[in-house]
C-alpha cells in the first residue's frame, strides 16, 4: 500500500478535525472495504482517520416507534440484539446473513451505508424501512441519501454517527447471495407500515433502489400473489460473471415473494 498518515481520534470532534480540509483523507470504520483497497494500490489517501476509538458511536436504542443503532455498531452485535430482534426482526435477520463471521464482527453499520457498495445489505433496509442517517453536522432522509455506485449524500467530513429505523408492522428481506462473497446478487427488503408500503432492492443495480409497482401493488395486497406478474425491466441493472442484467431481473421479484413470505409469517 501507499503511504499515508494514520490517526485515531477519541472523539467525534477531534475525527472531524483530522478531516477537514483533506479531501484525500479517508475516514476508518470497519474497514471491511478501505484495508482490501490500501492493500491492492486501488487508493491512495493522504490520511486514514481510524474511528474504532470513538466509544460514543457504537450502541443501539429502541424506543416506541424506532429503533436507533450508532454508526460504528458491529454487524453481529444488530443480530444477535434482543432489541432489535423483538422491534424489527428483518434487521435482524439481514445483519446476520452479511458476509462471513469475520466480517460481522468487524464490519459497522455506518461503514457499510456510507459505502453504498451496489450489492451490500444495509442499504435495502435503510430505504425499506424509510430510515433517517444523522451525520456530524445534519439528518438525511433515506430516499435522500444514496445517488449512485458507490455514492451518496455524504459531503467531505462528513460521518454517520446513528441510523434510525421506524418500527415496521410488517418487514421481511431475502437476497440470492453470491456464494464466495456472500454479497447480494439481489436483496429486497419489503415493510408495511400502516398504509405505507416500501420495496428496496440491493445487488441488482448501481445502487439501492425502490421498485413503485410492487409497492403500489402491495398497498392493496400484501402478499407473494400480488406481485407474482410483475416483471421487473433489465435495462441498467448489473450485469457480470455472477449473473446478467436479465437473470438479476428474475431475481428481483423471486426474491420479493420469499421477502414477503418472511413477513407474513
Amino acid at each position: 500500500m501507499y503511504d499515508f498518515a494514520y490517526h485515531r481520534p477519541k472523539t467525534l470532534a477531534e475525527a472531524a478535525a483530522a478531516l477537514k480540509g483533506k479531501p484525500e483523507a479517508r475516514a476508518m470504520s470497519g474497514g471491511m472495504t478501505l484495508i482490501p483497497t490500501l492493500k491492492q494500490r486501488l487508493a491512495k489517501p493522504s490520511d486514514v482517520v481510524d474511528l474504532n476509538g470513538i466509544k460514543d458511536l457504537a450502541g443501539i436504542k429502541v424506543d416506541g416507534s424506532s429503533v436507533t443503532i450508532g454508526g460504528m455498531t458491529r454487524h453481529a452485535d444488530v443480530a444477535s440484539s434482543a432489541d432489535v430482534k423483538k422491534a424489527i426482526p428483518a434487521l435482524a435477520h439481514l445483519a446476520g446473513h452479511i458476509g462471513d463471521p469475520a466480517v460481522r464482527n468487524r464490519g459497522t453499520i455506518g461503514g457499510s451505508v456510507a459505502n453504498s457498495d451496489p450489492a451490500a445489505d444495509y442499504p435495502a433496509a435503510v430505504l425499506g424501512l424509510g430510515a433517517t442517517i444523522t451525520t456530524n453536522s445534519r439528518t438525511i432522509k433515506a430516499d435522500d441519501f444514496f445517488k449512485g455506485l458507490f455514492e451518496t449524500a455524504l459531503e467531505d467530513g462528513e460521518l454517520i454517527t446513528s441510523i434510525t429505523f421506524p418500527k415496521a408492522d410488517k418487514a421481511g428481506y431475502m437476497k440470492f447471495p453470491n456464494p464466495a462473497s456472500r454479497y447480494a446478487m439481489v436483496g429486497v427488503f419489503v415493510a408495511k407500515t400502516g398504509n405505507s408500503v416500501r420495496v428496496a432492492v440491493t445487488g441488482a443495480g448501481p445502487c439501492v433502489f425502490r421498485v413503485k409497482a410492487m409497492e403500489d401493488a402491495l398497498a392493496k395486497n400484501f402478499s407473494s400473489d400480488a406481485i407474482k406478474d410483475i416483471k421487473i425491466p433489465a435495462d441498467g441493472l448489473n450485469s457480470d460473471i455472477h449473473g446478467s442484467a436479465e437473470y438479476r431481473a428474475h431475481l428481483v421479484n423471486v426474491m420479493a415473494r420469499r421477502a414477503l413470505d418472511q413477513a407474513n409469517k
